[in-house]
């Protein structure tokens, strides 16, 4: 299950509203990005940055578990038997969480991840929406390969609900949907902002100014948050600036 990840639209409200307020700080979408070093290879994968924006996701993530109190509850107690007893639970594929949270939440955590992996590919974080071209899904499908090792690794790994708060460790708060429907839910998610991106937003965005950020913010939500990820405006293109 996806703990600590905010209601739906608490979550768009705050990208919203830091997309229009963007922080001065924030390089401005109307300059060209220097994201590349004058002594790397510009078509090496950030490996670096990609596991920290990864591991910054997974922080925020667990930080919002903290303040569920089922979660402070399971901290105590001896942490390896807790940890496999909880790992060793997954037998069925719904848990207990509704709809919303495992059809929604996770495709979108998986979307978000898989972000971070296209946006550390300089060879795929400019391309657009093209079902013909074999880059766009050899691109499309290393996010999804990094979406599913995030979601496995937040599920089950050593830093995962079930090592932190124990979840799995009474059933069926841990099942198979919540390491399948997050990366391929995830990955649909990303084909569906890559099409929207190129079909609607580029056309909707040449109104310019306020409004072209929201455009982008509210159609491609996932896009968004991995921008903030990396310390970009949420509605933050590197191949259209504003």
């Amino acid at each position: 299950m996806v703990g600590g990840v905010l209601p739906c639209k608490t979550m768009l409200a705050a990208i919203l509203l830091f997309g229009l307020i963007s922080p001065v700080c924030a390089q401005s979408e109307d300059q060209t990005p220097e994201d590349v070093a004058p002594n790397d290879n510009p078509e090496r994968f950030k490996w670096k940055t990609a596991l920290a924006q990864s591991g910054i996701l997974l922080g925020v993530q667990h930080a919002g578990r903290m303040v569920q109190s089922k979660t402070r509850r399971e901290l105590a107690g001896p942490f390896w038997s807790d940890y496999l007893e909880s790992t060793s639970s997954i037998h069925t594929w719904n848990d207990e969480d509704g709809i919303a949270t495992n059809y929604f939440g996770h495709p979108v955590m998986g979307a978000v991840a898989g972000y971070i992996q296209i946006f550390n590919d300089p060879r795929g974080r400019r391309l657009e929406f093209d079902l013909s071209s074999t880059q766009y899904w050899k691109s499309r499908l290393k996010a999804l390969a990094w979406s599913a090792a995030y979601s496995t690794q937040f599920e089950i790994g050593p830093i995962s609900e079930a090592s932190i708060g124990n979840v799995g460790k009474h059933p069926p708060a841990m099942a198979v949907t919540d390491l399948v429907v997050t990366p391929l839910g995830g990955f649909t998610m990303i084909l569906l902002e890559d099409y929207l991106d190129k079909r609607f937003v580029s056309r909707l965005e040449r109104c310019g100014g306020m409004k072209a950020r929201v455009y982008r913010i509210v159609l491609n939500p996932s896009r968004s948050i991995a921008n903030m990820l990396r310390w970009k405006r949420p509605s933050y293109r590197d191949n259209r600036p504003l």
